[in-house]
């Protein structure tokens, strides 16, 4: 299967997200950060790929409940690794990989661009 979407399976745009692949018959695998895990390796893979920053959600209220020192520590991937792991509601969502292409958050044209 080459569409695997990563996420948190109660999020709303999750939920718009998969329920768009279905009705368009697109074949996808769904990686919940929390039930299939999140590790070192592919944390690094998303950063490498789409950029620190880019990743990160900071409108969510896991990145507002943060200390001024942990957003701080967001700041460098060598700190900001371990607390992703540790939090990964702070990753934008979804995260769609296609063939080594890869899209943060849920766009129909972009989605139908791509696949």
């Amino acid at each position: 299967m080459s569409v695997v979407i990563y996420g948190i399976r109660n999020c709303d745009t999750i939920k718009k997200c998969l329920q768009w692949l279905d009705e368009q018959q697109i074949p996808y695998r769904f990686h919940d950060y929390r039930k299939d895990g999140l590790n070192h390796e592919l944390l690094s893979n998303f950063v490498e790929q789409l950029g620190l920053e880019a990743l990160l959600n900071k409108r969510g209220t896991t990145y507002r409940a943060l200390s001024a020192e942990q957003k701080q520590a967001l700041e460098r991937a060598d700190t900001a690794l371990p607390l992703l792991l540790s939090q990964p509601a702070m990753i934008k969502r979804p995260l769609l990989c296609h063939h080594e292409h890869y899209l943060l958050g849920f766009d129909k044209a972009r989605y139908s661009a791509l696949l």
